[in-house]
């Protein structure tokens, strides 16, 4: 990756790795804040600015479709993935995006503040204290935690009728015992252009299977 890329360059990136053009402007944008704060801020080891879109722009778009709901909770969000991504493509929504690490709440205030996203805001919190009135419709996780871990600490925050989205890697992951009261809804696969990694989108709802 050059030192710094520029609009122009992440534009460029964007494009030759097949992103919806509509997208092109305000995600190459996002690139060049963050690998602006990168730099001090150390908010992803990954290099390489095709690894980038591939890794966190298209990867967290993978789980768009399992989104519900007027409100989406993303627990852990760090560098916004992937909520922030997934409000730049989806901004019929409102998305909270939830960090515990101050620095990376501000650099998601700054990209919100930068795109003018009205219906994004960022939280700096652990997600054990958050109480929100009325609750997510979807609550997304990347990275965060197992699915057993994720449902003890967020599941609170889970609206009645609302679903737990856990971005995996193995289907493996979703062989783990829930806590009582919850369950699997489904746990499908998903193909992310770049990359041969195993992933697989986990829902999890109350009640029972």
């Amino acid at each position: 990756m050059p030192e710094t890329p520029g609009a122009a360059a992440w534009t460029a990136v964007c494009v030759e790795r097949g992103l919806e053009p509509a997208l092109v402007p305000a995600v190459a944008r996002y690139l060049e804040l963050l690998e602006r704060w990168n730099r001090v801020h150390n908010l992803t080891a990954v290099t390489g600015a095709e690894a980038w879109v591939d890794r966190h722009v298209l990867d967290s778009l993978s789980v768009l479709p399992w989104m519900r709901g007027e409100r989406v909770l993303d627990v852990g969000s760090g560098a916004g993935l992937p909520g922030l991504i997934l409000a730049l493509a989806d901004p019929g929504r409102e998305y909270v995006l939830l960090d515990a690490a101050a620095k990376r709440v501000r650099f998601l205030r700054a990209v919100i503040g930068e795109l003018a996203l009205e219906d994004v805001s960022a939280v700096h919190a652990r997600v054990e204290t958050l109480r929100p009135d009325p609750g997510f419709a979807t609550v997304v996780s990347r990275a965060f935690a197992a699915p057993p871990e994720f449902v003890r600490r967020a599941g609170h925050c889970v609206a009645p009728g609302g679903r737990m989205v856990a971005m995996l890697g193995q289907s493996e992951a979703a062989r783990q015992a829930l806590p009582e009261g919850w369950f699997y809804r489904s746990v499908d696969p998903v193909s992310i252009r770049g990359s041969s990694a195993s992933r697989h989108i986990a829902v999890i709802e109350r009640g029972s299977a």
